[in-house]
């Protein structure tokens, strides 16, 4: 059967001369229709594709033009890793077209030789294109090849590149936006948030709740670039890593604790990571913004933001970081937000009833605990009964913790009921006592929230809610305290955690 089409699948983010020239002699003798499968149709604003597929149409069908070829452009959704991406291709084609290409009608155009070998045991003849070994040395430059010259500010690309991609991009600004995808962000060498902290039992903590938190959020996840801002170890992004949907994106971390940066980049050495585009940084994002605007399709935060408002200006600080994440999330994407918040009507009085008797109960809280080793302190605090700890907090809490005893009881004690769920989540935490009495759990509640999301300009998504961890009341409160109203009605335990999914608007 005589050749009617010629087949060429890639990601085609840039076109070249070569290819035109190449082209040309491919379908002349024979006037074939050249069908561009554009792999990772569905990718956009990563390194791997940086350019979203509506712009690579709108380039190939402009090549097409000033090069008289006759073109079709069917879009190829990424797939995970297959020996039949080949049939893939060919299904994807049959589907948006109605042609069936077959090695009787279609020669493949193809310079990868992974690529090429499954066309080739289908039975389809192969045009190496670059990899033909004709042209002798040097070989032409890849069309990968001329992008990272783009990428690098090199601008002997546009010797290289085609018109049509010269045209497009210049129309759509898309130099800039390769640039700014396959360039790191600017990163600071700030230190830690505390001196206090021990990172070794921070990290098992996080590690040993990283597959719960993935779970609470995946679904929310937009591919593309993907950030995590306050990453820790990189837990969480190991297991983004082995999602075959996101295979296609970019995996940032964003970090300020140095022990932690490190740790995510031996992580990396040692080959955690089967994307090539995960990268991590150590910033401060209480300095400012860490990316450039609408270019993040997903933030990731994860216990981050109670940090945020205990370490800087509390609701300025929060405030600020918010519009810095409104403003490098692209329109249509998301910002998934993890953290403990305060109750619903944190500012309401409660009685609250402590264990007196699981620990010493001394007359007065110690004073300069500082001073001591850090074993020493997680000793001392251990021995204290639950009521004597929350004498030995509000000595140590950085914030007020405002309580009264209810005379004539010892173990009650009246306080708002945000202060008392900032005690009672943060009472067991005796190996990092001192680092967690610089923190503050529970200062917003959830209508502080959505107030502090639509004033950035984000919209609340559904899925956005309160919820209490249960294993915490039963394993850690219930046993040892119990909350009351102020008229002597039993109260039941309140929300400890928020989820938050905000998405910019398209329109914006």
């Amino acid at each position: 059967m005589e050749q009617q089409f010629v087949l060429f699948p890639g990601r085609h983010h840039l076109l070249t001369r070569f290819q035109a020239v190449y082209l040309s002699g491919l379908v002349a003798p024979a006037g074939a229709t050249v069908v561009w499968a554009v792999t990772s149709a569905n990718h956009e604003n990563t390194r791997r594709n940086p350019v979203p597929y509506h712009r690579r149409e709108a380039a190939i069908e402009r090549f097409s033009v000033l090069t008289g070829l006759r073109s079709l452009v069917v879009p190829v959704f990424d797939t995970a890793p297959t020996d039949r991406f080949a049939d893939v291709t060919l299904k994807s084609v049959a589907v948006a077209t109605g042609l069936e290409l077959t090695p009787g009608n279609t020669v493949v155009a193809c310079s990868t030789p992974e690529v090429a070998v499954l066309y080739e045991k289908l039975g389809f003849t192969i045009a190496p294109v670059e990899a033909d070994p004709s042209l002798g040395a040097p070989p032409p430059a890849r069309p990968w090849d001329v992008l990272t010259r783009l990428a690098a500010g090199d601008e002997t690309w546009r010797e290289l590149a085609h018109p049509a991609t010269i045209d497009v991009f210049a129309r759509y600004r898309l130099v800039e936006q390769v640039r700014t995808v396959a360039n790191d962000p600017v990163v600071g060498d700030e230190g830690g948030l505390t001196a206090t902290r021990d990172y070794r039992t921070y990290v098992e903590a996080f590690a040993d709740g990283a597959a719960r938190k993935w779970e609470l959020v995946r679904r929310h996840v937009r591919p593309g670039r993907i950030v995590d801002v306050g990453c820790g170890a990189g837990a969480i992004l190991e297991l983004a890593d082995r999602e075959p949907a996101l295979r296609e994106s970019d995996l940032i971390g964003v970090e300020i604790a140095r022990h932690l940066y490190e740790e995510c980049v031996h992580k990396k050495a040692q080959g955690a990571f089967t994307n090539p585009n995960v990268h991590f940084y150590r910033r401060n994002v209480l300095g400012g913004a860490v990316f450039p605007p609408r270019s993040v399709d997903t933030t990731l935060t994860f216990a981050l933001t109670h940090e945020i408002w205990s370490y800087g200006e509390r609701w300025d600080s929060l405030r600020a970081f918010v519009q810095a994440i409104y403003d490098h999330t692209v329109p249509g994407g998301v910002w998934v937000n993890s953290d403990v918040c305060g109750p619903d009507g944190k500012d309401r009085p409660v009685v609250l009833r402590l264990d007196t008797a699981d620990g010493a109960n001394p007359p007065a809280p110690r004073t300069g605990l500082a001073a001591l080793p850090p074993a020493d302190v997680a000793a001392y605090v251990a021995g204290l009964s639950t009521r004597a700890r929350l004498d030995q907090f509000a000595e140590d809490h950085r914030f007020p913790l405002p309580y009264e005893p209810v005379a004539g009881d010892p173990a009650r004690v009246t306080m708002p009921l945000g202060a008392a769920m900032d005690y009672l989540t943060r009472k067991d935490y005796t190996d990092n006592w001192l680092s967690e009495a610089q923190e503050q759990f529970c200062g917003l509640e959830f209508a502080d929230w959505k107030a502090l999301l639509a004033d950035a300009g984000f919209e609340i998504d559904f899925a956005s809610r309160t919820y209490r961890n249960d294993w915490i009341v039963e394993h850690r409160l219930a046993p040892v305290a119990s909350l009351t109203r102020a008229d002597g009605r039993p109260l039941d335990w309140p929300a400890t955690h928020i989820l938050l999914v905000a998405r910019r608007p398209l329109n914006t």
